[in-house]
């Protein structure tokens, strides 16, 4: 039975995802006036995690009255078409750049599922008769007429249900990203504060400035995707350099599965400074996803027109993406043609972890000749394709067949735009004061119980491992 948010004596919290897992943010703030969803994400993964996409929400749909989103990325973001379509109709808030992203990537997300679906059933490959979509890209279409665009930083919170406002800061990751400090006014217990970080970015992001510092908070949620570890401090550029110029060596084909925000335009401005440089050679990259091209297009403005997030020394810089030959693909077919290409090459295509989209096809095609490469290039969570690549598996599912893997598998962390283990705790230390409480979320068990020790241990708070599920109190 849900509970009735207008009976609660107190502001609760509920880890309603990414709880366990880097997956589906969802975190649901209830006072006795209103209740805010905080990200919206899907559950991608194990198939254990993809299943809770098709659960009933926790709450009625119709009962939430507001949405604030970290970011774009789909795990952040990916669920709110199907919210809509089952009954949420209250505003989404989220900054300039998160917003101009989802209307890209909802829709490309409704599209993909609708051709997966379709797929599936003329090929025969789903246990489901028949195959059918999560939502559809009309349903994305529909909830994003539900967003609106933050004022700019700095100028102070903004309500989004009675009693509730939230101030966006800047959180490095991907561009528009931020974490969110909501304010709670709620009867008796007073104004308490709730800091929820998003993901949050490096210090060394190529393209934006790094995350603003913690503000005040009576509670903290952070993520905690590489709680356990730090990142590689060898030259990611350079290892990729060697992956680059080894393939063409073998006249064989470079196949990136990136993801379409961000780690696409990461890899295309460092592409372009080793072509520069004569550290590779000026091979074609193509650049294969209708989504990413149009994020590009994104990046590109926000370059253009001098974000402030956007690093300074960068501002302006029309070419920052190109490295010579950039070639961007968004018609099937000419994705199609270049299953035919046998001359040294690059495909940069999503998705970033092998889970869906036109890069299935290109491993599918690829993976089975030693000349080839696969750049592992960002975050491979459990159950995906890409972490059982990075796995070593020597044979691959996709496309309703087992493909073998002889290509050569090369990881390159450093190009992860997620804060590491120490990136987490030195922005945790600019806190002027420990939180009443600090819950670790999105990240797998291992990574969140490392992060929540070391948060204990070396700044002596009240740091917790959230559960998935779980309820607490913000009194």
């Amino acid at each position: 039975m849900q509970p009735n948010p207008h009976a609660l004596s107190v502001p609760t919290l509920t880890f309603a995802g990414a709880a366990g897992t880097v997956t589906g943010s969802r975190f649901l703030v209830e006072t006795s006036k209103a209740r805010v969803l905080v990200d919206c994400g899907l559950f991608q993964g194990l198939k254990s995690l993809r299943l809770r996409n098709w659960e009933p929400f926790p709450v009625d749909p119709a009962t939430v009255d507001a949405v604030v989103l970290t970011h774009a990325h789909i795990d952040h973001s990916g669920f709110l078409p199907g919210l809509g379509a089952r009954g949420f109709d209250g505003s989404i808030h989220c900054s300039e750049g998160t917003e101009a992203l989802c209307r890209i990537v909802l829709p490309d997300s409704g599209h993909l599922q609708e051709e997966e679906a379709a797929d599936a059933n003329r090929k025969g490959y789903s246990k489901h008769r028949p195959a059918r979509p999560l939502y559809t890209e009309a349903d994305a279409k529909a909830v994003l007429r539900q967003f609106v665009v933050a004022p700019p930083a700095g100028s102070g919170p903004v309500e989004v249900a009675e009693g509730v406002s939230v101030e966006f800061r800047r959180a490095g990751h991907i561009l528009g990203a931020t974490s969110v400090l909501l304010r709670i006014a709620d009867g008796a217990v007073g104004e308490r504060t709730l800091l929820v970080s998003g993901d949050l970015g490096r210090r060394e992001h190529p393209l934006l400035l790094g995350p603003e510092p913690l503000p005040a908070a009576d509670t903290v949620l952070v993520e905690s995707t590489y709680g356990d570890r730090d990142h590689d401090a060898g030259d990611g550029p350079g290892r990729l350099a060697e992956a680059i110029n080894a393939t063409a060596r073998r006249g064989g084909v470079v196949v990136i599965p990136s993801f379409a925000v961000d780690r696409t335009e990461v890899l295309l401005y460092h592409l372009r400074r080793l072509v520069a440089d004569g550290a590779v050679p000026d091979l074609p990259v193509f650049v294969d996803s209708p989504m990413a091209c149009s994020a590009l297009e994104v990046y590109r403005r926000a370059v253009r027109e001098r974000w402030p997030e956007i690093r300074p020394e960068l501002a302006g810089d029309d070419d920052l993406f190109d490295p010579g030959q950039l070639r961007e693909v968004r018609d099937v077919e000419q994705s199609k043609k270049l299953h035919a290409m046998r001359y040294p090459c690059i495909i940069i295509s999503a998705s970033g972890m092998a889970t869906g989209g036109r890069v299935l096809h290109h491993l599918a095609n690829r993976l089975g000749d030693r000349r080839n490469t696969v750049i592992l290039a960002g975050y491979q969570a459990a159950g995906t394709r890409g972490r059982r690549l990075l796995d070593g598996d020597r044979q691959l599912k996709l496309l309703g067949r087992y493909v073998p893997v002889r290509a050569e598998i090369v990881d390159l962390p450093a190009f992860s735009v997620h804060a590491d283990r120490g990136e987490l705790l030195d922005w945790l230390s600019t806190a002027p004061a420990p939180p009443d409480t600090l819950y670790v979320v999105h990240g797998e068990a291992s990574a969140a119980a490392a992060l929540q020790e070391q948060v204990a241990t070396r700044l002596g708070w009240t740091a917790v491992v959230a559960a998935d599920g779980e309820h607490v109190r913000l009194d």
